[in-house]
């Protein structure tokens, strides 16, 4: 067996890793949805949502923290719950993983469309079918597979080429939103933010929507194999990006409120972009705020294509899944056909209209709590286990983070459950369940197929050079 992990080539600075992250969390949601968190639970009532959501994030995000460097090899939640748990927690991790990023990527072209639309409206031509009242044409449809490609096509081509990418967009996204907290701050009205507050009912409204918007930090541990940065720093830099995008969230929420009024920001078609032409008197500065709002659409969506094909990648490079997944390309260093696989789900997504996307977020949302919680269980199981594991950083009180970890996990679980506020609906269940069942299948044929790898074999396989790391 050769030690594919090295094969993967060593791209990501540290400036590469921060835009990788901060970018894949800063999507689409804020520009389209900060007027209804405003309206729900008051502008400070708002912030404060988001204040606690991002506490509650960083427990989870301290479990990554200590658990990255310890094992800095591609995969995640794959390489920390095979260490800590085995081979079918890590096939589950790897599955939700995967379902989780390639759900949102799954948006993401829909949501470029409705961007573009705004900007310069698409003409209607090639009526295919309606999905939730949402006419789709094959011209609308064919700007959202463009980008797709591109998107994909920048992946294939490794991983440098992807993270200049996500740097120049991730730059392009916050200049355009430094210019509309500066017109909020200059132009607005104090009076366009009340009320502060609305009541426990909005709070929780807007805390329901938090942990959505903050995943992407988990993106850091698929780079891992590819990053060229000190052990040490890769804790810091987990936290640091949590952190940037609860602020960027909070003075979204700030300058939307402070930039036009209430009935600008809920009756407008895309919110954040209309309170920016109110704030500036014009309707470019719409235009110039939907520019920024691409930029964010384009660093999400690469950051998921990537992070999907590579939890693929570290799981089929294992045996744990066919192997032609694990493939990687002789030139560009990259996992060329699990780059092809997510693109191929990513690209059939954009026939499906603007409409499918809530099926998408909230499906994607299931995964993220499964993988949530099989990182902190990893993190709980080797603390126990594995007390002499080298970690180059240590989280105190460990056994309060993992509560908390255990905690917070369960909480986002309810949300999305029959017994929870905002459970999942049919078709969105569907989307989950048919994943796993696919993804299962192929697992269990990969195990049977590959039997005669040994667990030490499989080891090197996932861990490398970290393979005896005790």
């Amino acid at each position: 067996m050769g030690d594919e992990n090295n094969k993967l080539v060593k791209a990501f600075s540290t400036k590469d890793v921060l835009a990788l992250a901060f970018g894949t969390m800063i999507g689409w949601g804020w520009i389209m949805l900060s007027g209804q968190w405003a309206a729900s639970a008051g502008m400070l009532g708002a912030i404060s949502a988001y204040v606690v959501g991002a506490i509650l994030c960083i427990f989870v995000g301290m479990a990554y923290a200590e658990l990255t460097p310890a094992i800095p090899c591609t995969g995640g939640s794959v390489v920390f719950s095979y260490k800590a748990m085995g081979y079918w927690p890590a096939v589950i991790a790897g599955l939700a993983t995967a379902f989780a990023y390639l759900g949102v990527a799954a948006w993401e072209g829909p949501a470029f469309a409705t961007a573009i639309d705004y900007i310069v409206p698409i003409p209607k031509i090639g009526f295919l079918w309606t999905i939730k009242e949402f006419d789709v044409y094959a011209s609308w449809a064919l700007v959202a597979i463009v980008a797709s490609v591109i998107i994909s096509f920048v992946n294939y081509r490794g991983a440098k080429q992807a993270a200049v990418f996500q740097t120049i967009a991730t730059i392009g996204l916050i200049v355009v939103g430094a210019l509309f907290v500066f017109g909020g701050l200059t132009k607005g009205d104090v009076s366009y933010t009340k009320p502060f507050f609305t009541n426990v009912k909005g709070f929780s409204s807007v805390l329901l929507m938090v942990p959505a918007m903050f995943v992407g930090f988990d993106v850091i541990p698929q780079s891992a194999g590819e990053m060229n940065v000190p052990l040490k720093k890769i804790p810091r830099l987990l936290i640091l990006s949590i952190c940037a995008a609860a602020l960027w969230y909070m003075l979204m929420i700030f300058s939307t409120c402070m930039s036009a009024p209430v009935s600008v920001r809920l009756t407008g078609t895309i919110p954040v972009a209309d309170a920016m032409a109110y704030a500036y008197g014009s309707p470019i500065w719409g235009k110039i705020c939907i520019v920024g709002a691409l930029c964010g659409i384009l660093t999400s969506w690469n950051g998921f294509l990537y992070g999907g094909a590579r939890v693929i990648y570290s799981l089929a490079n294992a045996k744990m899944l066919p192997a032609f997944l694990g493939k990687i390309h002789p030139k560009y260093g990259t996992p060329s056909n699990a780059v092809l696989l997510c693109a191929a789900l990513s690209t059939f997504s954009c026939l499906l209209g603007k409409s499918a996307l809530s099926w998408f977020v909230n499906a994607s949302s299931f995964g993220v709590v499964i993988m949530y919680g099989m990182v902190v269980l990893a993190f709980i199981f080797l603390r126990k286990n594995a007390p002499n594991l080298e970690r180059p950083y240590k989280v105190a009180y460990p056994k309060f983070i993992g509560f908390m970890g255990v905690l917070v996990a369960v909480f986002f679980f309810w949300l999305y459950t029959p017994l929870g506020p905002s459970p999942l609906v049919g078709i969105e269940w569907m989307l989950v369940i048919v994943w796993f069942i696919l993804g299962l299948a192929c697992a269990i044929y990969a195990k049977g197929k590959y039997s005669n790898v040994t667990e030490h074999e499989r080891e090197q396989l996932l861990f490398g050079e970290y393979a005896d790391k005790k």
